[in-house]
């Protein structure tokens, strides 16, 4: 039994398709990992001045962390709660672009695109485009959200109630965790040198800036690093193609 098991996902690998189990266990492995740092989000949520209720609605109903993350952040920076909210909106369009690739590859049911939309973030795109069919992508999409919004909320929960116990935030880091994850699941996507020159540029202007623009605006600033970058591709592209001609 076992020997035809592994003869079968052996035939599925040569068809280019990956075994349910293999699509179930990394879907798990990304959404246990991402969860967990829903504590660090909760600690920093209620150091921050949002009450436990707040904290853990923000995981509830936004449930996106980089968008949460710079929320609080701001806020605890001491930044226009306006301010803050729209550097985290500018962070959550993002999901927006991911939604529209996703309504293609997985083809959902119009029923159930409502309640998918919330599961539409970094991590469940990421698997499901990692996937080669559309059934892994489905099993993929689903396994990632269901188990990182469960445990996302429940570590939320658990490190708004012992913010009280832990103190100090700024002196346990936790403050960077989110922002740490999120630059750990970002730096394998930048491929391009044009997507690491939006990057690098983004850092520069957000830590530059942080000094001297109220909280929250610098994230606001930094989003400029993208078009700055296309823009400047661009013009690369038309000197080569203007060379080109010449020649």
């Amino acid at each position: 039994m076992t020997e035809q098991t592994a003869l079968a996902d052996i035939r599925d690998d040569d068809r280019g398709v990956r075994p349910d189990t293999a699509v179930v266990r990394d879907a798990l492995g990304v959404g246990i990992a991402v969860g967990l740092s829903g504590f660090a989000f909760g600690v920093t949520s209620a150091g921050s001045g949002l009450t436990v209720w707040q904290t853990c609605a923000l995981s509830l109903l936004v449930f996106t962390g980089a968008s949460q993350f710079a929320l609080v952040g701001a806020l605890a920076a001491g930044g226009n709660p306006l301010t803050a909210a729209a550097g985290a909106f500018f962070l959550g369009v993002r999901n927006a672009f991911y939604g529209l690739r996703l309504s293609q590859l997985l083809a959902l049911p119009r029923a159930v695109r409502p309640f998918a939309a919330q599961w539409v973030i970094d991590e469940t795109t990421a698997v499901s485009l990692a996937q080669r069919d559309r059934r892994g992508a489905r099993i993929g999409f689903a396994v990632t959200g269901l188990s990182l919004y469960v445990l996302w909320n429940l570590t939320t929960l658990l490190g708004a109630l012992g913010a009280e116990a832990i103190g100090d935030t700024d002196a346990w880091g936790l403050d960077a965790a989110g922002p740490a994850v999120f630059l750990a699941l970002l730096a394998p996507m930048l491929k391009s040198t044009t997507e690491r020159v939006a990057a690098a540029l983004a850092v520069l202007l957000g830590l530059g800036l942080l000094p001297v623009l109220p909280g929250g605006v610098p994230v606001l600033v930094a989003a400029l690093a993208a078009p700055l970058a296309l823009w400047a591709e661009g013009r690369r592209q038309g000197r080569a193609r203007g060379e080109e001609e010449r020649r």
